[in-house]
Order: structure tokens, then C-alpha cells, then sequence
């Protein structure tokens, strides 16, 4: 929370990292580790972030049937999904099947269940309670692009393009239950002192997924209003996740009120050392670090030439390293390297 609020911090903090199955059971083997040895434990990881059951509709979820060598399920946002039975969902992603949203002109008819429901908090307390003894601990909501689409399904992009005014309508309702789930999860999990992270991926490599002007009319006024209920209810941080490019959004993100990005995907042209120097303490760093090309298939000078100079502007505050996942393709070797000069050169006592 030093590093957040600009201030040095003893050391650089590590952030949140989604390390995928086939890594984690990489590391397993070559460390010879059993199960109940968490990835994040073993590494160091500062910050955490833990979500709630923020679904539309938690009280439905089910399988639905199994036919053909697959499963169909109600996953609780209105649609039925399908994946390969047996398959990882991680790595064999859950295809839609339908969607409660397909015919715009339910939108009105369409309720959502409660932000208060117990359901939706009971398990995750246990996990809050249990990661606070250990690191930085965030709640989490998702955001009114990323679950518009959850319900809406592909047609979102086209009702941006063609359909301002449903857009805006699906966005505000989809806000507004994304408020009561932020407000639940601060109060229940105590998470006031650290915050809430909105989860809401609206970039590609290239740029957004929509056009600013879309941004301004659309979810502009639903991100100020959520930022500022969170922060009103005593929230410290309110950080955005966005994968992709999302540099034409920055400013008015920064206007709304959020505090911090993450991943910063530098294969996106997310560079957190421009990023810095531009909006110096207007924003804050989470990420940052390569995982596409520099982890995957670079040399230990490349690895050193891209993470050091992070660490050396770190000693600013304002910034927790990180990459957005590490995937199949990162050697354990790789990884602990990378691993080994964070704590070598993010050590600021030293």
C-alpha cells in the first residue's frame, strides 16, 4: 500500500500472477512438491485478489446435461456453456451454447439476483480471512463492458456500433449490480484499507476493442459512478485490470477516478516506463513485465535489460511488478531468474 500511495517501499512488491496449470505442474516436478504447496506461498506473491460468486444468477448454476463427450452448463451469467468433458476449461475454453440476452428487448424483463445473497460470499470470507495473514488482500468486481458481453454474448460489439442507446441501458443496469457486489465484498471481507479491483478486458494488441468516443458515451459515466461508490463507502485503491492496449481510455479512467492498471502489457505497447513518466503519480503500475516474448524466449541479458529498469523506477513507488500470466511457454529456470533480480535489485535497503 506504500508502493500505491507513491511512497518507497522496503522492497518492490509482487503482483497477482495467473500461473497456468501446465507451469504449476512444471515447477511441482522439478521442485518434487506436494499439492498443498501454493505457487504463490512458494514465490513470495504480495497481492492478492479474491471475487466473490458475482454472477447474475448464482442460484442457477447447474449442469445442464452431458451428450456427445461434452458438458452443457448454466454458469450463472444467463448462458449455457459447453466445454469437452474431462478437458482443463482453463485451456480448452467453455464455448457459448445461449444466452438469456440474445433478444435485446428482454433486457427490461431480466432481474438480477441479489448482491446480498449469502451464497455468493460464504466460501470466499474463508479464503479473504485466510490470505489476509499472508499478503495484500483486494476484492473483486468485473466491469460493465467485459459482463455486458457475459450476457449479451458477441453481439455487444455491433449493439456499440449500431445501438448507443441499448448499450448505454445494458451498461447501467449491468453497473448498477456491479456497485452492490463491490460494496458487499468491501464490507463483509473488510477490504476497506486496500480496495477493490474492477475486472473489465477492453483491448486488443493493437488497441482498444471499441472506439474512446464509445468509451466517453457508454462506460465513462458508469466507471465514475462505480469508482465513486466504492471510494465514497471508504475503499482505498480502486485498480482496473484490462488486458490489451487500452492507452486512448487512460485519461478519462484517470478522470473516473481509478488509481492503478494492471496487466500493463508491454507486448501491447503498454510501457509502464513511459506510462510513468507521462501520468507520473496520477496512476499506478501493477504488471509491467513481458510474458510474451522476453520470458518466453529471451536470454538472461535481454531478461535483465527489460526488468531492471523497472525495479530502478520503482524505488519511486507507484509501481508492483508483474506480468500479466505465466504460461506453458516460461521455463521454471526462466521464471526463477526473473524471480532472482526482482529480489535482488527490488530490495531498496539494501
Amino acid at each position: 500500500m506504500r508502493t500505491l500511495d507513491f511512497l518507497t517501499p522496503d522492497r518492490i512488491p509482487t503482483s497477482y500472477e495467473s500461473f497456468w496449470p501446465g507451469f504449476v505442474e512444471k515447477w511441482r516436478q522439478k521442485r518434487r512438491l506436494p499439492k498443498e504447496v501454493n505457487i504463490n506461498d512458494w514465490y513470495g506473491t504480495d497481492l492478492v485478489i479474491k471475487c466473490a460468486d458475482e454472477s447474475f444468477f448464482p442460484s442457477q448454476r447447474k449442469i445442464v446435461k452431458k451428450e456427445n463427450g461434452y458438458i452443457f452448463a448454466n454458469d450463472g451469467w444467463g448462458r449455457i456453456i459447453k466445454w469437452k468433458e474431462g478437458a482443463d476449461t482453463f485451456q480448452f475454453p467453455a464455448q457459448d451454447v445461449e444466452n438469456i440476452l440474445e433478444d435485446k428487448s428482454r433486457l427490461d424483463k431480466i432481474k438480477f439476483e441479489s448482491s446480498d445473497l449469502e451464497i455468493r460470499y460464504t466460501k470466499w470470507l474463508i479464503r479473504v480471512k485466510e490470505e489476509k495473514k499472508k499478503r495484500c488482500v483486494f476484492c473483486k468486481v468485473g466491469g460493465p463492458f467485459h459482463r455486458s458481453w457475459f450476457i449479451r454474448g458477441n453481439n455487444l460489439l455491433m449493439d456499440l456500433a449500431g445501438d448507443v442507446g441499448f448499450a448505454k441501458e445494458l451498461a447501467g443496469k449491468v453497473g448498477e449490480h456491479r456497485i452492490g457486489i463491490g460494496l458487499e465484498s468491501l464490507k463483509r471481507g473488510n477490504l476497506y484499507d486496500s480496495g477493490i479491483w474492477i475486472f473489465d478486458d477492453m483491448g486488443a494488441n493493437t488497441g482498444p476493442l471499441f472506439s474512446p468516443g464509445t468509451f466517453e458515451k457508454v462506460y465513462f459515466p458508469v466507471y465514475k459512478k462505480m469508482v465513486s461508490s466504492f471510494k465514497k463507502a471508504g475503499a482505498k485503491k480502486v485498480i482496473l485490470h484490462s488486458d490489451g492496449n487500452i492507452l486512448p481510455f487512460l485519461d478519462m479512467l484517470i478522470e473516473a477516478g481509478i488509481d492503478g492498471i494492471n496487466p500493463v502489457e508491454y507486448k501491447a505497447g503498454m510501457n509502464i516506463l513511459k506510462l510513468k513518466k507521462k501520468y507520473k503519480k496520477k496512476l499506478s503500475y501493477l504488471g509491467g513485465v513481458d510474458n510474451a516474448l522476453i520470458l518466453p524466449r529471451g536470454n538472461k541479458k535481454e531478461i535483465e535489460n527489460h526488468v531492471c529498469p523497472i525495479l530502478e523506477v520503482g524505488r519511486e513507488g507507484g509501481i508492483a511488478i508483474g506480468t500479466h500470466s505465466i504460461g506453458n511457454d516460461i521455463s521454471i529456470q526462466t521464471y526463477e531468474y526473473y524471480h532472482s533480480l526482482v529480489k535482488r535489485y527490488g530490495n531498496y535497503e539494501g
